[in-house]
């Protein structure tokens, strides 16, 4: 795993990217922010791909425990990935609902997740 680092209309990105599954529990996602805390981020990209698939049913609470780590210090994420495979109402409203707020964002494509994080940010 790499993480990338651009700025686009000076916001500052950190893209994780890599072959395989890099986050699939709580301290996967704390080993991220401890990569990230003294690199003044202001959203985190990570691919759908890097997740591990279980995190996506809800009813095994990993995502939840995932993306408060997120929130909890205070680091904006956004999934990009194609979300239509996965058939659940509940992640389909779980995804409605975090693209309302700030904190966490589900995103088709790269290009997406910038404009989201660059409406955001003003």
């Amino acid at each position: 795993m790499t993480i990338d680092f651009s700025e686009v209309n000076k916001l500052k990105i950190a893209e994780v990217i890599a072959d395989d599954i890099v986050l699939s529990s709580t301290e996967d996602a704390l080993a991220i922010l401890g990569d990230l805390y003294f690199q003044e981020v202001d959203r985190l990209f990570i691919y759908e791909r890097n997740i591990i698939p279980v995190f996506f049913d809800l009813k095994s609470r990993i995502a939840g425990d995932i993306l408060q780590k997120f929130t909890q210090y205070q680091m904006p994420v956004s999934i990009i990935g194609d979300f239509s495979n996965y058939q659940s109402k509940s992640l389909r409203d779980f995804i409605f609902e975090s693209n309302q707020g700030k904190q966490i964002h589900f995103c088709g494509t790269k290009v997406e997740a910038i404009e989201m994080a660059n409406r955001l940010k003003k």
